[in-house]
């Protein structure tokens, strides 16, 4: 069966339907929240609450992305959403009037193992730590981390560049 197949009987309300779409995502959709979460009992209460929306909001899906796609921008939201409540003192810079200063180099020495740049990237503060991850990670450009942030992308670049500068000195 196809999946557009699959969301037009969900949108049907068709509870089978919507199992399977559920099966089909259930594990990558846990690893994205796991990935902001870090605690596997959150990201499964991230994952089940991302699915009751995705079904209740599944007449909003328009079929301009995979649906796999939209249901991660979902979990994503809802996780950036957890980390929020939990969090109890939030203090913003204004990073409007910073210059940005473009730097597309990535590299890291050869010793260092994707596991390591993982981890260390657990440690950055966490104004950066979210957008260095959803750019290196989970693969959205600035524009798309700006929205799904609430950032400017002005803002979002400053914050990846700084992100990336603390990466590299912990990696050192």
């Amino acid at each position: 069966m196809f999946q557009i197949d699959l969301v037009e009987r969900c949108k049907a309300n068709d509870r089978k339907a919507q199992l399977k779409l559920y099966k089909q995502y259930c594990d990558a959709m846990f690893y994205v929240a796991l990935g902001l979460l870090k605690n596997n009992d959150d990201a499964e209460d991230v994952v089940q609450e991302s699915f009751i929306k995705a079904f209740q909001k599944i007449e909003q899906y328009s079929g301009e992305v995979t649906f796999g796609a939209w249901l991660k921008r979902i979990v994503i939201n809802r996780s950036l959403d957890f980390i929020k409540a939990k969090k109890e003192i939030r203090v913003e810079m204004d990073e409007t009037h910073l210059k940005i200063v473009e730097d597309e180099d990535w590299s890291v020495p050869d010793a260092v193992t994707v596991h390591e740049v993982k981890n260390k990237m657990d440690e950055l503060p966490e104004k950066y730590k979210y957008v260095v991850r959803l750019f290196l990670v989970e693969g959205y450009d600035h524009s798309e981390i700006a929205q799904i942030l609430n950032l400017s992308e002005s803002a979002c670049r400053t914050r990846l560049l700084r992100g990336k500068g603390y990466l590299r000195a912990l990696l050192k």
